[in-house]
């Protein structure tokens, strides 16, 4: 009989291997969940228009300029302000095709030369297909 014997015979662990196996499951999750955020749907304020709404384009070159005048090209953000660093942008995501449609999303209080900067970048790569995003005026659409 052994009677001062600490050791215990039932002794147990824990396995953590199943609780590691959920966190990099869940972490996988949001990594590749928030790396699919697209800029073309930031918040931005659009100007009102009367005008119908054109019918959906495929594929078409998404150009964002939000309130301070920061441009977004594709789902990258622009370094810089000027029409050099916007061409480049523009370019390296429109591979070559001019005749892809583009829109240009700028908030209702984004400055106005941002506007003409952009226009005037598409315009110098030979894009001709361009529109500017808006949202429909409460009282144009009201019976």
């Amino acid at each position: 009989m052994r009677i001062g014997d600490q050791h215990r015979q039932d002794e147990f662990e824990i396995s953590v291997v199943p609780l590691i196996d959920v966190l990099l499951t869940l972490l996988m999750f949001f990594v590749l969940t928030t790396t699919f955020v697209r800029h073309a749907r930031m918040q931005v304020t659009l100007p009102k228009a009367s005008a119908d709404p054109a019918a959906a384009q495929a594929h078409p070159l998404v150009v964002v300029i939000d309130r301070q005048g920061r441009f977004y090209v594709g789902n990258n953000q622009v370094l810089g302000s000027g029409v050099d660093e916007l061409k480049r942008a523009i370019a390296g995501v429109a591979d070559g095709s001019h005749d892809r449609p583009v829109i240009l999303r700028a908030d209702a209080l984004t400055p106005h030369q941002a506007v003409v900067t952009a226009m005037d970048a598409l315009g110098q790569l030979g894009f001709t297909r361009l529109s500017i995003a808006t949202t429909p005026d409460a009282r144009s659409t009201a019976p």
